[in-house]
């Protein structure tokens, strides 16, 4: 074997060694060294490390902001005994590797597994306190607080020797509802409501519609009974300013009146085709004025 051979084959030792040695730490995760199923250390920090190669392995844990999103549709009972359903979903954060991986396990999904216990009994314990009502409105947002603040005591090991390494950041309701086999029932009787409130609405509306309709049709019997009235005074103070007319003109000359009244009188009787008058002209006056028109000049 020649001198290049001597040192190559250490050479290529080394670097087999090294890169089985070497390991990167992503920055969204801590990286942690085990040696003989014992946590070595934790490296917090990204960048490039090593280990005893064969002898220590390392692993990942996630230090972001992780989401657990609640997975069954368990119902709870509420304090008046109603069936509920929610959907609810956890801020978590891994902040302690080496206490998680000790009493929790070795990855994210055992500690979504154990934390979503703790999250359905936290909901369950807060909502049989509460009424439906306080569910849905008016306290939902002191249950939410209440039960991030009895999960955030569990996994700080305030009701057992062993914390998780864990911080919650938020709980929250997503969801709140009756279950599906009451959900009917209490939709038709909101409908039922609904209705009878619009029929309430509704007839109120038609009672101020008639009222409104018979203080109109008022007005306008009361504008036609004041125009009308207002109609037969000026008519009246007309016809009597043209009966004044009319005297003071047949006044100054009353057989041309006569006369004139006549006339009218013929136009009243037989003006129009079709009229007949059956009369004896020879004996009646109504034709004096016809008979006698020299008489009638004469007066004038």
């Amino acid at each position: 074997m020649n001198k290049a051979g001597l040192f190559l084959i250490p050479l290529i030792i080394v670097l087999a060694l090294l890169g089985a040695s070497a390991f990167v730490v992503d920055q969204s995760h801590f990286g942690v060294v085990y040696q003989l199923g014992q946590i070595q250390r934790v490296i917090p920090e990204p960048g490039l490390n090593f280990r005893l190669p064969l002898v220590q392995n390392d692993i990942a844990i996630d230090k972001r902001l992780l989401t657990l999103d609640s997975v069954d549709a368990e119902p709870m009972l509420t304090a008046e005994k109603q069936r509920v359903v929610i959907d609810w979903y956890v801020r978590w954060r891994i902040t302690d590797p080496k206490t998680y991986i000790q009493n929790v396990g070795v990855n994210e999904k055992a500690g979504a597994l154990q934390l979503n216990r703790v999250v359905r009994n936290a909901f369950q314990e807060e909502i049989n306190r509460r009424t439906v009502r306080e569910l849905i409105s008016t306290r939902r947002e002191t249950l939410m607080a209440d039960v991030k603040r009895e999960v955030a005591e569990a996994v700080k090991g305030a009701k057992s020797a062993k914390p998780w390494g864990v911080d919650i950041v938020d709980v929250r309701i997503t969801r709140a509802d009756y279950v599906e086999s009451i959900t009917a029932s209490v939709y038709g009787r909101m409908e039922a409501e609904r209705k009878r409130v619009a029929n309430e609405l509704r007839s109120t509306g038609e009672a101020e519609a008639e009222q409104i309709r018979a203080d109109a049709d008022r007005q306008r019997e009361v504008t036609i009974a004041n125009a009308y009235r207002e109609a037969e005074k000026v008519r009246g103070e007309g016809d009597a300013e043209a009966n004044r007319i009319y005297a003071d003109a047949f006044g100054k000359d009353p057989q041309f009146a006569e006369f004139y009244r006549s006339l009218d009188a013929y136009r009243a009787s037989i003006g129009k085709a079709g009229d007949v008058l059956v009369i004896d002209p020879a004996t009646t006056d109504f034709f004096h004025n016809m008979r006698n028109p020299s008489a009638a000049s004469a007066r004038r």
